[in-house]
């Protein structure tokens, strides 16, 4: 077995190596199971401790550890990668805020709360995302999925479970005060004043 300076040095070589974050069970398997999950959990935490005052850290999420980029740096790093994240809409994002606080719903249960239907490709675009899956069928006539969201959503929200998200009130409002873009003036509209005022 390796000494601790050793353990945290193989810790840090697979985190930082692996593209994906890395569950206990995998991080015990780089020792043959020689480590307990209570040593591991000091380790990481001492690792941590050591990244603190540089621009990664060390975190925790539902599907286990990963380095990543402090969010006050993001803006830096996107530069080297100037695509943009895909926009979603509105009605992807009331969805997924549905599902995340409600789950397990089925379709019928997000239509009744946001009061229109819900079409098949924004559930297929949230699936696709990874964001949440069918876990299961409501004993109803039709049977009818119920979704839930996934780790790779907590994970892409940095968060280790659904007790972490924001107060519901918080999203609502957030939804409900978002405002509309306002329509863009040229030079020319601007110059000729309101329409109709000849």
């Amino acid at each position: 077995m390796p000494n601790p300076t050793e353990a945290k040095r193989i810790l840090e070589a697979a985190l930082l190596a692996s593209r994906e974050p890395l569950a206990l069970s995998d991080l015990k398997r780089l020792f043959d199971d020689e480590i307990g999950p209570e040593t591991l959990r000091r380790l990481l935490g001492e690792l941590r401790e050591e990244w603190r005052g540089r621009a990664v850290e060390l975190v925790d999420l539902a599907s286990g550890w990963r380095f990543q980029t402090k969010p006050e740096f993001q803006p830096f790093v996107e530069r080297l990668n100037p695509e943009k994240p895909p926009r979603y809409s509105r009605a992807v994002m009331e969805t997924l805020a549905i599902i995340a606080y409600r789950q397990p719903v089925t379709r019928g249960d997000i239509e009744d709360i946001r009061g229109v239907s819900v079409s098949a490709q924004i559930i297929q675009t949230l699936e696709n995302r990874g964001w949440i899956d069918a876990v299961g069928h409501r004993e109803t006539p039709g049977r009818p999925a119920l979704y839930a969201t996934t780790k790779t959503f907590l994970d892409d929200l940095g968060l280790r479970s659904l007790g972490e998200l924001p107060p519901l009130e918080d999203i609502a409002q957030t939804l409900a005060l978002e405002p509309a873009p306002a329509p863009q003036q040229t030079q020319d509209t601007a110059l000729a004043g309101p329409a109709g005022a000849d």
